[in-house]
C-alpha cells in the first residue's frame, strides 16, 4: 500500500460519522431509532473535492417529532424566534422620530410621575442624589478592596476594561442631555460636571460588583447591590440622567468585561506557566 492510499483509508476513516436528529433521536415504526451509521469520504460530493450534497443538509433530517420537540423543550430560543419576527414588524412598520422632536425613549414615560415630583421637591431630588453616591462610593470601595485587600484583581480589571471602553463610545457619539433633565450638585460625579451619557457606568459598576460577589457566595450582599441599582436606574430614568439605552448596555457592559478580565487572568496564568517550566527546562502541562 503506497502512502496516497494509506491516506485515503485514514481519512474515510476519520470522517466517520453518527448521524442523528440534532435534536432527540426520533422512534421509526419499527422501534428503533433514527440513526444512520455513515462512513464518509472526501470522495464524496458534487465533484469530488468533498462538497457536501444539498441533500445531506441537516435541516432535510428534520421530523415532526424534531419539531414539537424543539416547541416543548427549547421554550427560550422558540420565545426569541417570535420577538425577531415580532420586532421586525415594528421596526419595519413604524414612523421615525422627526428631527425637530425629542427621542422616544419608553422609560421616560414609565417615570413620568417620579420625575415631575423630582422636578417639584428639589430637596427630594438632592437626597436621593446624595444616596445614589453613596452607593457608588460603596461600589468602588468593594471593587478596589477585592484587588488591595484579598488580592483578587479580577473586578478591578474589569471596571478598568469598562470604564474605558464607555470613554471611547461616550466620545464617539456624544448625545445630547434630555430637556427635562434635572441636575443636582451632590450627584456623581459631584458637581453638575459635564458626563457621558451612553453608557451607565453607575449600572455597570454595580453588575461587576454584584458578579464578584457571587463569585465569592457573598449572596446577601449581592441581592442588596442588586436591589439598589434598580432603584439608582429608576432614578436615572426619573431624573433623565441616562436614556433607557444606557442602563440596558450598563448591564450588558458589566457582564461583558466581567469575562472579559476572567480571559485576561486565564490568559496570564497559563502564560506565567509556560514561562516557569520553559526555564525550568520541562514541557508545560495546561489544564484544558
Amino acid at each position: 500500500m503506497n502512502a496516497a492510499d494509506a491516506a485515503a483509508t485514514t481519512t474515510t476513516t476519520a470522517t466517520r460519522t453518527l448521524l442523528s436528529s440534532p435534536y432527540k433521536g426520533s422512534k421509526k415504526a419499527n422501534g428503533g431509532r433514527n440513526d444512520v451509521n455513515v462512513i464518509g469520504s472526501k470522495k464524496k460530493g458534487v465533484n469530488g473535492n468533498g462538497d457536501v450534497h444539498c441533500w445531506n443538509a441537516s435541516f432535510m433530517k428534520w421530523t415532526l417529532d424534531d419539531v414539537v420537540y424543539v416547541a416543548r423543550y427549547h421554550r427560550i430560543p422558540c420565545f426569541f424566534a417570535a420577538g425577531l419576527f415580532f420586532f421586525m414588524y415594528v421596526e419595519y412598520t413604524l414612523r421615525m422620530v422627526p428631527d425637530s422632536s425629542p427621542p422616544f425613549d419608553l422609560g421616560f414615560i414609565v417615570t413620568r410621575s417620579f420625575h415631575r415630583a423630582l422636578a417639584s421637591w428639589p430637596e427630594l431630588n438632592t437626597l436621593l442624589a446624595a444616596l445614589n453616591t453613596v452607593f457608588v462610593g460603596m461600589q468602588s470601595v468593594y471593587i478596589i478592596g477585592t484587588w488591595l485587600v484579598e488580592g483578587r484583581p479580577r473586578a478591578s480589571i474589569a471596571a478598568l476594561f469598562m470604564f474605558t471602553c464607555r470613554g471611547i463610545l461616550g466620545y464617539s457619539t456624544q448625545l445630547p442631555l434630555p430637556q427635562e433633565f434635572v441636575g443636582s450638585g451632590v450627584d456623581f460625579p459631584v458637581g453638575n460636571v459635564s458626563f457621558f451619557l451612553f453608557f451607565s457606568g453607575h449600572v455597570a459598576g454595580s453588575v461587576i460588583a454584584s458578579l464578584d460577589m457571587r463569585r465569592m457566595q457573598r449572596w446577601s450582599l449581592a441581592w442588596l447591590f442588586d436591589t439598589l441599582n434598580v432603584l439608582q436606574a429608576v432614578r436615572l430614568l426619573g431624573t433623565r440622567g441616562h436614556y433607557t439605552i444606557d442602563l440596558a448596555v450598563g448591564v450588558g457592559s458589566g457582564i461583558l468585561f466581567d469575562l472579559l478580565a476572567g480571559k485576561y487572568e486565564e490568559w496570564k496564568r497559563k502564560s506565567a506557566l509556560v514561562s516557569d517550566t520553559m526555564k525550568e527546562g520541562k514541557p508545560a502541562k495546561l489544564k484544558p
